[in-house]
Order: C-alpha cells, then sequence, then structure tokens
C-alpha cells in the first residue's frame, strides 16, 4: 500500500471530493482495495457521495469491481436504493454480474422497494428473469418480501411490463401467483395474471406517471401525481407524490405527505415503510426504526415490517438485534429458510461461523422459502 493509495482512501472516506481528485492527479491508484477489498468508488457509494462516485468513476473506477463479500459498487447502489449512483455507472456495468448470493442488481432493490432503482436496473439491461442462487426472481421477492401495497405493486407492474414470467417455479415449486394467493393479495395477483383494466383513467394516470419518473422528470411526475391525488385520493397517489417529493430531497413534504395519506386509510400501516425509508436517506437512524416500530406494533402483517426492520439492522451493523428480530420470525414460522440465511449472515459477521453453518446445514431443505438474498 503506498502513501498515495492510503491517503486517496482516508479523503474518500471523509467525503472530500477535490481532496480525491488532486491525489488522483499525483497517481493513486484508483482501483486500489483496502483489506476489506473496498475501492474508493465502494466507500464513495456506501456514504452515497454523488458528487465523489462520479469523479471516481470518470477517473477509470471499475463499477464492477468485487470487494472481499463478492459486493460491488453498482450491486451495493441498487440494494441501497442510490439510483443516482446506479445511474452514473450503468453504461460501465456488467449488468448479468451477481453478488455472492447469486442476485444481479434487480434482486435486492425489488425486495427492498426501491422503486427507482428498480427502474435504473431495467433499463440498464438487468436481466428481469434472473434467479439467484437461493431461487428466487426479481418478481417472487417483490411479492413474498413486499406488503403487496402501492410501491411493491408498482414494481410488479415495472417487472411485468418487461417480461418477467409469473410463472418461474422456486425451491417450493411454487410461482410469484402462488405466493400471492397464499397471501390473499388480490390486487398484486390481477398484476400477475394481467387482469386489470390498464385502460381505466386511474391506471392511465399511473402509467404516464411512471413514465416521466423513468425519464427524471420529475417536476412533471409530481404535478401529474398531484393531479391525479386530487381527482382519484387513492393511497397510490399519496405514495407518488410523497415519493416524487423525497426524489427531489423535499424529504419533510414528502413525509408529510405519507402521513396524510395514512390517515386518509384508515391508519394504513404501509406508510410507516415510506416514511422509515425517507428517514434512512437523511441517517436518521433512530427516527427510522421507530416508524418501523410503530408499523410493528399496529399492523397484524408485521412480519413483513420485522423482515425489514431486521435488513436495516444488518446494514447498521447491529448484527445482534437483527438476530432477535429473525428470532422473533423464526418463532412464527420456522421453516423459511430466508430468514434462517439472514440470521447465519449475521452470526458470520460476530464470529460465530460453526453456529450459522450449523444452523444452515440442519434446515429443512424442502422448506426453503429462499428469498431476500441482497
Amino acid at each position: 500500500m503506498s502513501h498515495l493509495d492510503e491517503k486517496l482512501m482516508q479523503e474518500t472516506e471523509k467525503g472530500n471530493v477535490e481532496e480525491v481528485k488532486e491525489l488522483l492527479k499525483q497517481g493513486a491508484d484508483v482501483k486500489f482495495q483496502d483489506e476489506k477489498g473496498r475501492t474508493p468508488l465502494m466507500s464513495a457509494t456506501q456514504q452515497n457521495n454523488i458528487p465523489l462516485a462520479k469523479a471516481l468513476i470518470d477517473a477509470g473506477s471499475d463499477v464492477n469491481q468485487r470487494d472481499n463479500m463478492m459486493l460491488t459498487p453498482w450491486i451495493c447502489a441498487a440494494a441501497n436504493g442510490f439510483y443516482e449512483i446506479l445511474e452514473l455507472g450503468a453504461s460501465h456495468a456488467d449488468v448479468k454480474l451477481a453478488n455472492r448470493f447469486g442476485g444481479t442488481a434487480l434482486l435486492p432493490s425489488s425486495e427492498k422497494g426501491f422503486l427507482k432503482a428498480v427502474d435504473v436496473a431495467i433499463k440498464a439491461g438487468v436481466p428481469v428473469n434472473h434467479i439467484n442462487d437461493l431461487g428466487w426472481t426479481a418478481l417472487q421477492e417483490a411479492v413474498v418480501l413486499g406488503d403487496g401495497g402501492s410501491l411493491y405493486r408498482l414494481i410488479l407492474k415495472m417487472l411485468m411490463n418487461e417480461g418477467a414470467d409469473p410463472t418461474t417455479l422456486d425451491h417450493d415449486d411454487k410461482t410469484a401467483i402462488d405466493w400471492a394467493k397464499e397471501y390473499g393479495q388480490k390486487d398484486v395477483l390481477a398484476i400477475l395474471e394481467d387482469t386489470y383494466d390498464k385502460e381505466q383513467p386511474e391506471e392511465k394516470a399511473i402509467t404516464n406517471i411512471l413514465r416521466l419518473l423513468s425519464e427524471d422528470d420529475f417536476d412533471t411526475a409530481l404535478n401529474e401525481a398531484e393531479k391525479g391525488l386530487e381527482e382519484y385520493k387513492t393511497v397510490t397517489f399519496y405514495f407518488l407524490k410523497g415519493y416524487l417529493l423525497t426524489l427531489q430531497k423535499k424529504y419533510e413534504e414528502g413525509i408529510a405527505v405519507y402521513e396524510e395519506g395514512m390517515k386518509a386509510d384508515n391508519n394504513n400501516p404501509e406508510f410507516y415503510f415510506y416514511i422509515a425509508n425517507a428517514l434512512r436517506e437523511q441517517k436518521k437512524v433512530d427516527e427510522a426504526l421507530a416508524a418501523y416500530q410503530k408499523a410493528i406494533d399496529t399492523d397484524e402483517k408485521y412480519f413483513y415490517f420485522r423482515y425489514h426492520l431486521s435488513n436495516y439492522l444488518r446494514e447498521l451493523g447491529r448484527h445482534e438485534q437483527a438476530i432477535r428480530e429473525m428470532d422473533t420470525l423464526l418463532d412464527q414460522n420456522p421453516g423459511r429458510y430466508d430468514y434462517l440465511f439472514h440470521k447465519a449472515n449475521s452470526l458470520r459477521v460476530l464470529g460465530k461461523g460453526e453456529e450459522a453453518d450449523h444452523l444452515l446445514a440442519n434446515a429443512k431443505k424442502s422448506n426453503h422459502k429462499e428469498g431476500g438474498a441482497e
């Protein structure tokens, strides 16, 4: 490790764009990797530092360079919903490249409900029907690990419009359609079976907004969402208006719309998830955690919110807390292999590799429900 390379990583960690540019001019290696295999671009991506990521990509940093955990900066951006960095790297990305779980950029973004990241991954050409090592497509992840609410229905529509196959069988010989039926998600089922009326004025308005969102025309999309909300007053338009405001970094306004939508729809707890995501983007950790907990406390289908809370805790490095949440989920459904899998990942980070291996070795393979890989 040269002094310049070490300094480059230090300045990257601090988010100092101009200092990084100067060090690169002096000969620092833009593809340098630290002891964890992280490049400066990976560090910039994890910070969601867009100007810094752009400078590093422009200087030749490789968006496909893996760290010690087999994660690339581009897939990392997708897994965290950092769509602007995802866009910056799209023309350089190996769209078929997968992480250590066999998941392309489209799978974690679909699982976690990162709508704009899903859009960017699709436009970049990520194969829509890719199956990860654990057995699921992006469509299956969005059904099983989503709540069937407005956000996930929009993601499902995006995926279906690009040719996602709802009849693909997972390791339990279940399709996305089977999962939707099991969960009683009638609106999701209509999307998967293509039985909803696309010619309804409301559906046409939603389709138009999604088109504008895909074109990054957030101002026009927001205007259309406001018109749709005024005319239809449905949950989807509350979500779209709030989401478009957050895309414009107007977080407080977006959260206020989410809160309004929650009240208008009989305290619908799905809005807590949207609020939590807006707070996460602002790095308001305690407030985001509180939003998840409120959802868990108010919704009978709390497994969805608890699962995503556990995901967030792992992202924060709070693995002991994440394990406690997974244990609660496993008490409800001991056969869920994705729950066991995530618990095992946290155990490994905590240096309990043997316990993790034992946990997975004793899982009943016939009961694999193996989605949720990042």
